[in-house]
């Protein structure tokens, strides 16, 4: 649960800006999901009456709006000083780890139609760092959407998965192998005894094999324009 601001006096004289509102908006859809976003429980989180909020927003479609801008403005943005693969490698690792802190954002992030400032100057950055490359218009637009696709997917995938960190690896994949017979299922049953099962097996470890992939792909894709 997103803790409900107090009403203290030092926290009587915050005033409410648009700032505060969003942030609080960040919060409750971290605990409760976005889903689960209202103008009273945003008020309530805030300590403040629900009509307070109309004051620095129009509505909750312009709250959400906001939001996805500010999960933009945590991934770190690619340079065009450095080269372009390392840069979306760390563009890439830095979405997947933003993505984690806020997994109801993964379907959002490329369906708002009112852009916010950070998510403009992302899109600027990434085009930016292809187009300095020497990637083609149209093969910038083929590597961002291949990128984001894998980097979307792993990261709607990790936020599904039952298992949540090495240390529920055991537990849940045990259980789940308790309900068939090994030797109905051979190769399920080997690929969990012999990887998933194995100490310190950890899924998010899958995210760099697959990305290296696809940049290997890009890379002899700019080779062969070139």
């Amino acid at each position: 649960m997103p803790r409900k601001a107090t009403n203290s006096p030092a926290e009587k004289r915050v005033p409410l800006s648009r700032e505060r509102v969003l942030n609080g908006a960040l919060a409750v859809a971290d605990a409760e999901g976005v889903d689960s976003l209202t103008m009273r429980l945003l008020a309530d989180h805030l300590g403040v009456k629900p009509m307070a909020l109309y004051h620095h927003v129009a509505n909750k479609s312009e709250i959400i709006d906001g939001i996805v801008d500010l999960v933009f403005s945590e991934i770190e943005l690619p340079s065009t000083s450095g080269g372009w693969r390392s840069e979306m490698k760390r563009r890439a690792c830095s979405a997947r780890h933003v993505l984690k802190r806020h997994p109801w954002s993964i379907a959002l992030l490329q369906s708002r139609t009112h852009p916010g400032p950070a998510t403009l100057r992302h899109h600027n950055a990434v085009i930016g760092t292809l187009r300095g490359a020497g990637f083609s218009v149209a093969m910038t637009a083929h590597a961002y959407a291949l990128l984001d696709s894998y980097i979307y997917g792993f990261a709607l995938s990790e936020a599904s998965l039952p298992i949540n960190g090495p240390e529920t690896v055991a537990e849940v994949a045990g259980s789940m192998m308790l309900q068939y017979l090994a030797e109905d299922y051979p190769h399920l049953s080997e690929f969990s005894t012999e990887h998933i099962l194995q100490p310190g097996y950890d899924f998010g470890q899958e995210f760099e094999f697959g990305l290296e992939l696809v940049l290997d792909g890009l890379t002899r894709s700019l080779a062969g324009a070139r």
